[in-house]
């Protein structure tokens, strides 16, 4: 179950916030009565090493392109 909290109340308590989402809880946080964020465990299977295993089997996928040779301002020219 999500719990409301106000954008203020989850700043001063951030840290205490963390531990309880570490523990499973979840959070609303509201802005003037709106909901604006939610501040939820993290699924297994995702976070920094899913994603990395993901791009990385996607540009293994990719094709190398031979774009030959450039100039730094040719790099940065828009």
């Amino acid at each position: 179950m999500e719990k409301a909290i106000s954008a203020a109340e989850a700043n001063r308590q951030f840290s205490r916030i963390l531990r309880s989402v570490r523990d499973g809880e979840s959070y609303v946080v509201t802005a003037h009565g709106r909901p604006v964020a939610r501040i939820t465990p993290v699924r297994s299977g995702t976070g920094d090493h899913a994603a990395r295993t993901e791009l990385l089997e996607r540009l293994r996928r990719e094709a190398v392109v031979d774009v030959g040779p450039w100039s730094r301002d040719e790099l940065y020219q828009r």
